[in-house]
């Protein structure tokens, strides 16, 4: 090979060299970056329950607080007889039974929405659920609504967490 070809192959070489190089850093620099893993949520909703014949779920926790369904006084399928006071009462009681059953207790209830249907009877409602639940009491709000499931004078809604 004469001197000349040598020298020629050389400067080729070194131009494809230096062209690959440029060649791979823009690339590079305008790839898209690699995907990430994708990052497994610990807050991701847990569903409970499958409401029976009823389009919704018992309860739903996310990270440490549990949201639950309104309860209303309903035992063995039905309505409880005897007013506020009973229906009151059986709606604690259900809740209770949801809060046992996903490992909470009504210590850790920190928020509750009541939902009557005749406001004068909201005062035996508070002595009710005053007895059912202790101090310090979650926070709550009440409402005065035209009418509930299955002909109910109240149904009471809670939040839990741990």
């Amino acid at each position: 090979m004469s001197t000349h070809t040598k020298t020629l192959t050389s400067t080729l070489s070194s131009v494809l060299l230096a062209s690959a190089c440029a060649l791979t850093m823009t690339m590079s620099a305008t790839a898209a970056p690699a995907a990430a893993p994708i990052a497994v949520s610990k807050t991701a909703p847990i569903f409970y329950g499958d409401g029976g014949k009823y389009p919704f779920s018992d309860a739903v926790r996310v990270g440490d607080t549990l949201y639950m369904s309104g309860q209303i006084g309903f035992k063995d399928g039905k309505l409880v007889k005897g007013g506020i006071k009973t229906e009151t009462k059986q709606a604690l009681d259900n809740i209770q039974a949801v809060l046992l059953q996903y490992g909470y207790k009504k210590s850790n209830i920190i928020k509750c929405s009541a939902m009557l249907t005749d406001m004068d009877d909201f005062s035996d409602f508070n002595k009710v659920y005053q007895t059912e639940l202790a101090k310090p009491y979650p926070v709550r709000s009440a409402f005065g609504v035209a009418e509930l499931a299955a002909g109910a004078s109240v149904e009471i809604e809670c939040i839990a967490a741990k």
